[in-house]
This record gives C-alpha cells, structure tokens and sequence, in this order.
C-alpha cells in the first residue's frame, strides 16, 4: 500500500465535507474475496471510550454479506477524481458486476481487510455493534417515510477505527 500509517488521533477532517460531500467506499472481505459499496451516510467519533466509524448498510446490499461475516472492515476516502468510481461502486451490485475491473480502481490488502491504492484516507475497523433499525424507533416519522419508502431499513454498524492510513 502506498499510504503511510498514521496515529488515529493524528486525523484531521471534517466528517461532514469527507463522508456526506465526498462520499467513501465501505469494504470487507479478504484479498480472494471482498466486495465495496459508495456510502455518504456515516459518522466518526468516540463511544465506549474508544475511536469509532458508524456506517449504515441496507439489507439487500451485497457488501453487507460481508460486512456481516468479517471482524473488520475499511472506510476508503479517495482524492478528487475518484467520483464517477464512486458513484458507480454506489449504483452497481457486486453480485453482478466486477466492481474493480469496471472502475480502474487496485484492491489492497491492509491485512485485517481490503481498500484499494488509490485511496487518499484509509480507516481500518474492527465491528463492535451492529443492529438492525426498528420502524418504532424513528421519533420523526417524516425521516422515516422519506428515506425508506420500501421499508428498507439500514442495519447500523460501529468499529473501533484500529488503524489509519494517509498519504
């Protein structure tokens, strides 16, 4: 991997601007096997005293397979010019397509997990939690209806971030 590791505590950005503008490539699988999926929904920060990512997959989302198997999993950020890649790892299923191939972009090994070269920012996480959203969970009911017209809902997922990568 080209990046260097980096102390987590050393990060310096804006989760808002970095997941929800930029977007990221939520992983998970091993260098034989391991899919990607775009994620903009997500969030960084500390609980049970440790560092954490939360990120929010749908039921029918091939990347949760994995997600659900592997103890770990990465959140990949990518420099400017990566967004066509991004949007197509978003909008394509990895049962059907060979994401990597169609995009250009060079999977990688961190060890505990798969990112892939190109990547600016690379956060290795190790699952704490995970749990289904609940339909009598959502106070705002307007969130609910707008976001999951099929029902559809995310499971959510924190990992202690255990390594980090920078360039």
């Amino acid at each position: 991997m080209l990046l260097k590791e980096i102390n987590v505590g050393e990060l310096t950005l804006n989760p808002f601007e970095k997941i929800g503008k930029d977007w990221c490539l939520i992983t998970a699988g091993d260098s034989d096997c391991f899919n990607t999926m775009t994620a903009s929904w997500g969030g960084l920060g500390v609980l049970w005293n440790k560092n954490v990512a939360s990120c929010y997959i749908r039921p029918q989302r091939y990347t949760k397979e994995f997600v659900d198997r592997y103890e770990y999993f990465t959140l990949t950020f990518f420099p400017d010019g990566y967004r066509d890649a991004l949007a197509l790892c978003g909008r394509v299923s990895g049962r059907d397509h060979d994401k990597p191939k169609e995009t250009g972009l060079t999977p990688v090994s961190t060890g505990e997990s798969v990112t892939f070269e190109e990547a600016s920012l690379v956060l290795v996480c190790r699952k704490l939690f995970a749990q289904e959203m609940k339909e009598e969970s959502f106070i705002d009911k307007e969130v609910l209806k707008k976001n999951y017209p099929n029902m559809d809902l995310h499971t959510i997922y924190f990992g202690e971030i255990v390594k980090a990568y920078s360039n």
